[in-house]
């Protein structure tokens, strides 16, 4: 294999521009194991046309434009400043509210505001979620759990240290239920994506930089290497997700 002229095109997918969350630029490059319930369905089963909603931590907007909710009914948040910059030239001109937020504990919206908040992959804060929404406003969120990524952080960084954290379902449930929620439905899973190029993955760990805060193609060239001949050998690169959602009611 001519490693140095895979790493020129590794380095090409390293500075391909990434938007919103949009991961087209994969398409046939990566498989991911379904989960059992689905996060559209979901929400479409307790959202009411006449619902004030909220999308925490929208990205580009992709998933909200695709409920086609009224958008003079529509409130997004969004941090990362590429996304909001998005947001207010395709979402704003729609109708649609868009506030740029950083401090989950402080959401720029009235008490007992929203009907229903879904948040998906987004960090919040339980009892500000609880404070915007109507008594029985339905909080819908769906996660991504401390093991999340795990394969590819051991064959990237195989001395680092493995430290377990909180961030999965048991314990979520018991911070959402200590704010008085009523939990209406709960799941967890650890689903399975192949990656069958090396590239794919350079891409991904780009864009989920919080995964991998120090990737770089220069930085993990050797392990890349090693990476490339297992793909040789085996096909793909299989990583392992991590998956929860909960949907709770406000008593």
């Amino acid at each position: 294999m001519d490693f140095q002229k895979l790493k020129k095109q590794w380095l090409a997918e390293e500075n391909t521009f990434f938007q919103g969350w949009d991961f087209s630029h994969l398409k046939g490059r990566w498989q991911h194991d379904s989960l059992s319930w689905d996060y559209d369905n979901i929400v479409r089963s307790y959202r009411q046309k006449s619902d004030n909603l909220l999308d925490m931590g929208t990205g580009g907007g992709e998933f909200l434009l695709s409920l086609e909710h009224p958008y003079e009914l529509t409130y997004v948040t969004e941090a990362y400043p590429p996304n909001v910059e998005h947001c207010e030239k395709v979402l704003a001109p729609l109708g649609i509210t868009v506030k740029q937020v950083f401090d989950d504990n402080k959401l720029p919206f009235e008490c007992g505001f929203f009907d229903i908040v879904i948040n998906r992959h987004e960090s919040f804060d339980v009892q500000e979620v609880h404070r915007i929404l109507k008594p029985q406003g339905i909080f819908i969120t769906q996660q991504v759990g401390s093991e999340q990524g795990i394969d590819l952080r051991r064959a990237l960084m195989p001395d680092a240290p493995y430290q377990p954290a909180n961030h999965q379902l048991s314990n979520n449930v018991k911070i959402v239920k200590s704010q008085g929620f009523e939990i209406l439905m709960k799941g967890e899973e650890f689903p399975i994506t192949r990656f069958y190029d090396i590239g794919a993955i350079v891409y991904y760990a780009k864009a989920i930089e919080w995964e991998l805060p120090s990737f770089s193609v220069e930085k993990y060239f050797p392990q890349l290497c090693d990476m490339q001949r297992q793909i040789k050998e085996k096909g793909s690169i299989e990583n392992q997700e991590h998956r929860f959602f909960i949907v709770a009611r406000k008593g």
